[in-house]
């Protein structure tokens, strides 16, 4: 039935094409590609060899897990405020900004902001560092991609290194994650489905990350549905792959607990809603991404999905799909994968009709 959810959605011309991946137990269940890069190469997708712009999956693949590797080894604490690290990062109310705070978008740090035109990975900086806050720390949730862009930068400060070299150094290189990396070389174009129409194979969508130059702490990752599910296996084996050790499982558990909102540390948790369907536990955590990408993973049942697409590419009849089909596509595959576990007991019962099938939502103007 994953066949009929994917296809229903390409036919929709909801995204040209998608990867899946379903794992249970370290081992791989389900993994298929479908359709193509986009509407015009007729290049097929490969769950192992294409390349996805994650968008916001960079801040758990990239910065969240780069903070875990630092909080493991004592560098970063979590209720440190933030220019302690980032002396840059002060004045006011921003004096009071924690670790914990950036990773809980509870900073008071605003969603975005614009760059002025042209401007170079310094002013963009600089434009991040000097962003007002507009609640104040802690006091409200507000989904912020500056506040990750923020915590790139600590870790670039602590570690004296860029965020890509870093993570490249201590997370994919380790994990053998050869597809997983920011700013694609040329050589690998062919393997990357584009995002927008005006958007280059291999650059990222997101304005801010372009802004600071394709390596950013909120968006600007490129990744394999097959590389993700070799960094989702390791957080559910408590930081440790064979003789890999990237983290202690208490920090893996710290980072994933549900909190406030239904938020980890970076992760989201799963509310019995969204794009985690309705079947996972509560133990369950993963991430989305704007371009139509997302992963989930639930300890409970030793289960990873992941679902990646390029959503944003636009339809092949023109403009840019209803999100709600990407949506309810990667919603009924998880349903479906965590339905598929019975364990010996009785099989659990499949919803009268799925989201893929009631469309609700898949035509412009509904």
């Amino acid at each position: 039935m994953i066949d009929d959810v994917v296809l229903s959605g390409i036919r929709a011309e909801g995204f040209p094409g998608a990867a899946v991946i379903v794992a249970r137990h370290g081992g791989i269940v389900w993994e298929r590609g479908y359709g193509t890069l986009d509407w015009q190469s007729g290049t097929a997708v490969d769950a192992e060899r294409t390349m996805y712009d994650l968008a916001s999956l960079t801040k758990v693949v990239a910065t969240t897990a780069a903070a875990m590797v630092l909080v493991d080894r004592g560098k970063l604490r979590l209720d440190e405020r933030v220019t302690h690290y980032l002396p840059a990062f002060s004045g006011g109310a921003k004096n009071e900004v924690t670790i914990r705070d950036l990773l809980t978008h509870r900073s008071g740090l605003p969603a975005g902001r614009d760059f002025p035109k042209g401007a170079g990975f310094e002013s963009a900086r600089n434009a991040v560092l000097a962003t007002s806050l507009v609640h104040a720390p802690g006091s409200e949730y507000e989904y912020s991609d500056l506040g990750f862009d923020v915590l790139g930068f600590v870790i670039e400060r602590i570690t004296h290194e860029t965020l890509d070299q870093f993570v490249q150094r201590t997370v994919y290189t380790p994990l053998r994650m050869r597809s997983t990396m920011f700013r694609p070389p040329l050589s690998l174009r062919g393997r990357i489905a584009p995002t927008e129409t005006a958007v280059a194979p291999g650059e990222v969508q997101d304005p801010t990350a372009r802004a600071l130059g394709g390596v950013a702490g909120n968006s600007g990752l490129f990744s394999t549905a097959n590389d993700l599910a070799v960094f989702a296996q390791i957080m559910l084996d408590g930081g440790v792959a064979g003789r890999t050790r990237l983290f202690a499982d208490r920090v893996a558990r710290a980072f994933t607990e549900p909190g406030p909102g239904w938020r980890g540390l970076g992760w989201e948790t799963c509310p019995g809603s969204g794009s985690c369907g309705h079947y996972l536990s509560s133990r369950a955590f993963g991430h989305t991404g704007f371009t139509g990408t997302s992963m989930w993973i639930d300890p409970e049942r030793d289960l990873v999905v992941i679902v990646l697409t390029n959503w944003i590419h636009g339809r092949a009849s023109g403009g840019v799909a209803p999100v709600g089909i990407v949506q309810d596509v990667r919603s009924d595959i998880v349903d479906l994968a965590a339905l598929s576990i019975s364990d010996g007991g009785p099989e659990p019962a499949l919803p009268a009709r799925l989201r893929s099938q009631m469309q609700i939502g898949w035509n412009a103007g509904e």
